[in-house]
């Protein structure tokens, strides 16, 4: 049974994540930081017995090294960092906009903790779980970017959120020789305009649609295919 390791799992694309390969029979990982009030991902473990939940708050990076601690010795096929916040305050999302990201008016302690757990984390949790990935068959990892994270596609606006995915983005760059070395590939992805607490309810696409095509190319994703950004569909993004 190949397992898959995902942060983020409690709602919007990490839950749909979590259901789509609990389905297919994978161990699921499922992590999040208060597996007390994630009512969804509960019950769907109730139905899926395949799924183990695990308390992470990935901006704690103490949480990250204790946990890969505990799951000691467990391969993991495919990692899929997805846990991601558009504003450092509570309750903001893409489609309400997010004054605090606005140049003027720049809130530099929520900028430091979007940046904290969109690009910094995912590269710790990475470097704590190699060890997992090295004893995986599967040997892939999926960063959940943006393509608000795009230098050549760049707009005004949510300089947090914007430079957090740029800089996930050329992290992935950097590291991604070093696990090619090792056999591992890694992707980043735009899921799309998704419809969920971040995205709002007026963006156009649903989880499942955007789970079902990002599976598709997690599928086929070969060692040569490593270093890239690609769209929800698999089109390849320009940096």
């Amino acid at each position: 049974m190949p397992t898959l390791f995902i942060t983020g799992a409690n709602r919007g694309i990490g839950l749909q994540f979590v259901k789509k390969y609990a389905e297919d029979q994978w161990h699921v990982i499922a992590c999040c930081r208060n597996p007390s009030s994630a009512k969804e991902l509960k019950s769907l473990a109730k139905s899926h017995p395949s799924i183990e939940i695990e308390a992470l708050d990935v901006s704690d990076y103490q949480q990250i090294k204790t946990l890969a601690a505990k799951l000691k010795g467990k391969p993991i096929d495919l990692l899929l960092n997805n846990a991601g916040i558009y504003s450092g305050r509570s309750g903001i999302s893409a489609e309400t906009g997010d004054r605090d990201q606005d140049f003027g008016q720049i809130d530099p302690i929520a900028w430091e903790q979007v940046l904290r757990v969109n690009t910094i984390s995912p590269i710790l949790v990475i470097e704590a779980f190699l060890p997992h990935m090295k004893k995986g068959t599967g040997k892939k990892i999926v960063n959940i970017s943006s393509s608000m994270g795009s230098m050549t596609e760049m707009d005004g606006g949510a300089i947090a959120y914007r430079t957090s995915k740029a800089g996930l983005n050329a992290a992935m760059r950097v590291i991604f020789q070093d696990l090619h070395d090792l056999g591992i590939a890694i992707v980043n992805f735009h899921p799309g305009w998704v419809i969920t607490d971040m995205g709002g309810k007026g963006a156009d696409l649903t989880t499942e649609k955007s789970v079902d095509f990002m599976r598709r190319t997690i599928d086929g994703l070969k060692l040569k295919d490593s270093g890239q950004f690609l769209n929800y569909d698999g089109k390849t993004i320009a940096w």
